[in-house]
């Protein structure tokens, strides 16, 4: 039994969303996505993804599903060439403390609202919705959708993927970073040694961990798009070893590469019907 694993995922499972969110935002305990830490750094690497394929940001119509709530990253895709930007987010509100400090610097995509700062709706929306209830023709089709560390969160990954796709224009490309690994980041497969009653009943932490591996990830991205690149980023099959003898049948394929698989970034195009 491992208690040190145990102990905290326990406290976390149980711990307040409210409480939570304080220490997200303030890089306490919980380690926030690259879109926090460092905006720029994120848009320079979708930047990189599109100049590999011969693309820019340029004229371009881009959806961020999950933006976590601070506007910089729409900001900086703005700067870096992109036409409009549709900042979607179901749970995350607005941090407008961090976002109040954007301004002046950014009043050319972003107003005070009374105490708030919103988007100027000009170039740059809100989307809080669940995108499932987002239907095309709502808003204009997008021409690329992007996310980072947020496909590993989500509680229904074939449904959303396919309401995404439906959103996407003929032509348009998803570029989305995801975090295999177990977030308690010391035990990176240990999430994979419960059962399901056990993970979803007293472990699984407020902001979910689906515990979708490689070839998950695959099959949901194929349902919905004709043309499906996956990058693997990251193994680390010394860890996978350590852990491999308690790990649970469903989650291991037999093939060392694809089990020990930690980040992968999926390019996908193509939308099906």
């Amino acid at each position: 039994m491992n208690l040190p694993y145990l102990l905290p995922r326990v406290v976390r499972h149980f711990l307040p969303e409210k409480i939570v969110r304080f220490l997200l935002l303030r890089s306490l305990v919980i380690e926030p996505g690259l879109e926090t830490r460092d905006p720029q750094a994120a848009v320079q690497r979708y930047v990189d993804v599109l100049a590999e394929r011969g693309d820019s940001l340029k004229g371009k119509r881009v959806m961020v599903f999950g933006y976590g709530g601070r506007f910089d990253i729409g900001v900086g895709l703005l700067e870096a060439g992109a036409d409009s930007v549709v900042l979607c987010e179901k749970y995350a509100p607005p941090d407008d403390a961090h976002n109040r400090g954007l301004l002046p610097r950014y009043e050319a995509h972003l107003r005070l609202d009374g105490e708030r700062v919103r988007p100027r709706d000009e170039r740059m929306t809100l989307l809080e919705a669940d995108i499932r209830d987002v239907k095309p023709g709502d808003i204009p089709p997008v021409d690329l959708v992007i996310s980072n560390s947020v496909y590993e969160h989500l509680d229904d990954v074939e449904g959303i993927t396919r309401a995404l796709a439906a959103l996407t224009s003929p032509s348009g490309l998803h570029i989305h970073f995801v975090d295999l690994r177990d977030h308690f980041f010391k035990y990176p497969f240990e999430m994979l040694c419960y059962s399901k009653s056990v993970w979803y009943g007293w472990l699984n932490p407020s902001s979910n961990h689906n515990r979708y591996r490689l070839w998950d990830y695959r099959h949901a991205f194929e349902a919905s798009f004709a043309s499906v690149d996956i990058l693997v980023r990251e193994r680390d099959e010394a860890a996978l070893q350590k852990t491999r003898a308690r790990i649970r049948p469903e989650f291991i394929s037999g093939e060392l590469a694809d089990d020990a698989v930690t980040l992968i970034r999926a390019v996908v195009s193509q939308p099906r019907p």
